[in-house]
Parts: structure tokens; C-alpha cells; sequence
């Protein structure tokens, strides 16, 4: 019984290396920097992730067990990918601890902060988040109405996505070009 586990976990990593693919390349569309106001920086590449795993999560939390074990295995890989980035940006082995909780931290904030905005549909609230995260030291920074525009899209289409692509690993979100998101 218990090997059927790591089985159902090896059965898994097919599945979730190709969704966490997916949600990676969907982070790193150029629109959102060039065209967004999200800076081409190691933290801004970092912000732009975390929202599309919030968007990802948040779609997978209504899923059956199936999905949600998905989920936690691609959200394990998420974090499993931030320790392998600080550690080949030099920060020492004993640092690397005390910045992942950091990290985890402000990803667990914007969850809950970005989560309100959304479920009440308050894009002006999500667009102030954004902000206050993606340029949390500059009061002239752009305001991030088209990111939270596209963020709110993007989650009304992943409420639609059928369980099937859950389960398979093959949910796309939706590119900001598409949604003529200037």
C-alpha cells in the first residue's frame, strides 16, 4: 500500500513537469515586460511567477484530490526551483534557509492580498497590490492596470478550464497579447 504512493508520485512527475513548464513559459512572456511595466529583473521575474501560481492555485483549490496533489507537487517544484536560483545567483548555503522563508513569506502574502482583490473582483484593489509589490519603492512606478486586467481575465478563463486539464498538467493561461492587453 505504501509503495503505491511513490508510484502514484512517480506517475506525477510527467504530469507536473509539463504543467510547471507551462506556467513558467507563461510567466515569461515578454509582453508583460516589455508592454506591462513589470521590470526584467530577477525579482520581477520572480513576481510575475508567483502570480501565475496564485492564478494556478487558486483554480486548483476547487479541483478533486487528484488535481490538488498535483498542485502541491507543482507548488513543491516552485519553491524547489527559487532555492536553485539563489543558490546560482551565489547566496551562501547558510543564507539560502533564512531567504527562502523570506520568499515564501512574500509569496504567501500576495496569495492572501491578490486573493481578496480577486474575489471580490476589485481590479483597481489588485492593480494597487501589484504595485505595491512589483514596485514596492517607486510612488511613480505605472499602475498596473493592465496586469491586474489580465489577471483577472486569465482567472475567469482557468475557472472555466475543465478538470481533465487539471489532471493531465495541461493548463495554458492565457497570453496578454491575446487579450489585446496593451
Amino acid at each position: 500500500m505504501i509503495f503505491d504512493l511513490f508510484k502514484t508520485r512517480k506517475n506525477n512527475r510527467q504530469i507536473v513537469d509539463r504543467q510547471y513548464a507551462l506556467l513558467t513559459q507563461a510567466a515569461r512572456i515578454p509582453h508583460f515586460y516589455l508592454r506591462l511595466d513589470v521590470p526584467d529583473t530577477v525579482m520581477g521575474r520572480f513576481e510575475m511567477l508567483s502570480l501565475v501560481m496564485i492564478l494556478y492555485l487558486r483554480r486548483t483549490t476547487k479541483s478533486q484530490a487528484s488535481g490538488q496533489e498535483v498542485a502541491q507537487e507543482i507548488i513543491d517544484a516552485f519553491f524547489q526551483d527559487i532555492d536553485h536560483s539563489i543558490r546560482e545567483l551565489g547566496i551562501g548555503d547558510q543564507s539560502v534557509p533564512k531567504r527562502m522563508k523570506k520568499l515564501a513569506g512574500m509569496f504567501y502574502g500576495r496569495l492572501e492580498a491578490y486573493g481578496q482583490a480577486l474575489d471580490q473582483k476589485d481590479s483597481q484593489g489588485l492593480a494597487a497590490a501589484l504595485k505595491r509589490n512589483i514596485h514596492p519603492q517607486q510612488t511613480d512606478a505605472a499602475d498596473m492596470v493592465g496586469l491586474a486586467q489580465w489577471a483577472m481575465l486569465a482567472e475567469t478563463e482557468l475557472v472555466n478550464t475543465p478538470e481533465e486539464a487539471v489532471v493531465t498538467g495541461s493548463i495554458a493561461l492565457p497570453s496578454p497579447e491575446e487579450q489585446g492587453q496593451q
